[in-house]
């Protein structure tokens, strides 16, 4: 399968050329990911190398605001690893946060509905009693 995937990318100029500027894509990439943290590595993409000049996409205005204050520290830690770049360029590029299904709701056993009941026995009546009891009773 690798190799038929190959034969098309190089049968013609305009696939090698895509092809090659998203191998150089990727492994400007992989620089960054090793001069950010991971967290931040997420949520930061490269999206063009025009010369010497180096564009992120960034998903946030905080993380933009974040790249943009380590944009010397980036460009030295580029530099060092043989990227010739002297201008880095960051955009906001907001994309829509995948679906989180909400958390399912956790069942209290036995145990844990009398260490409630036993715990809210030895306060005096107060509203942190009367939610224990309610806790308890409903789970």
């Amino acid at each position: 399968m690798t190799h038929r995937l190959n034969a098309i990318l190089t049968s013609s100029r305009e696939l090698r050329q895509l092809t090659g500027k998203a191998q150089q894509l990727t492994t400007w990439q992989r620089h960054l990911a090793q001069l950010v943290a991971p967290a931040l590595s997420r949520a930061c993409r490269v999206t063009q190398i025009d010369g010497q000049k180096l564009t992120l996409t960034a998903d946030s205005g905080v993380i933009a605001a974040k790249l943009r204050q380590m944009s010397t520290e980036l460009l030295s830690g580029l530099q060092a690893r043989g990227c010739e770049v002297t201008v880095i360029q960051v955009q906001v590029q907001v994309s829509t946060p995948p679906y989180i299904p909400p958390a399912q709701a956790r069942e209290i056993g036995a145990e844990g509905k009398a260490q409630l009941n036993q715990l809210a026995e030895t306060l005096a009546d107060s509203p942190l009693k009367q939610a224990l009891t309610r806790l308890a009773r409903r789970s």
